[in-house]
């Protein structure tokens, strides 16, 4: 099963990380993400380059609509022509399968956006 069609399962605080394999394994499905350590604690994070600042705010409109319907949240940054999107869960201060469940759905809502340049 892809990414894409997996929904997010309820993590806890005694959930497991990813091990590194698990992570490398996923990272093909999300091909234009990085992992990055902030403060120890690693992020699945990647920039999306858009139009101009409204388009910039619906795309980051639609990925907190489909956080909130999956129940995990990012961290959004909105600017002028780009949303830079991270995920990572909170609870076990790490990467969980459901990080790259909502990676590879936050790619999907950049692609149906109308005539979007490529991040």
């Amino acid at each position: 099963m892809t990414l894409l069609k997996e929904k997010c399962v309820a993590c806890r605080t005694d959930s497991s990380r990813l091990a590194v394999g698990e992570i490398v394994d996923l990272m093909p499905q999300v091909v234009d993400w990085e992992v990055l350590e902030e403060e120890g604690v690693p992020h699945l994070v990647r920039s999306f380059k858009l139009r101009n600042f409204a388009q910039a705010q619906a795309f980051a409109a639609k990925v907190g609509e489909a956080a909130e319907g999956e129940d995990h949240h990012p961290r959004l940054i909105v600017e002028w022509g780009r949303v830079t999107v991270a995920w990572w869960s909170h609870k076990i201060k790490g990467l969980h399968r459901n990080d790259f469940i909502m990676a590879s759905k936050t790619d999907d809502i950049f692609l149906e956006l109308p005539s979007t340049p490529t991040a």
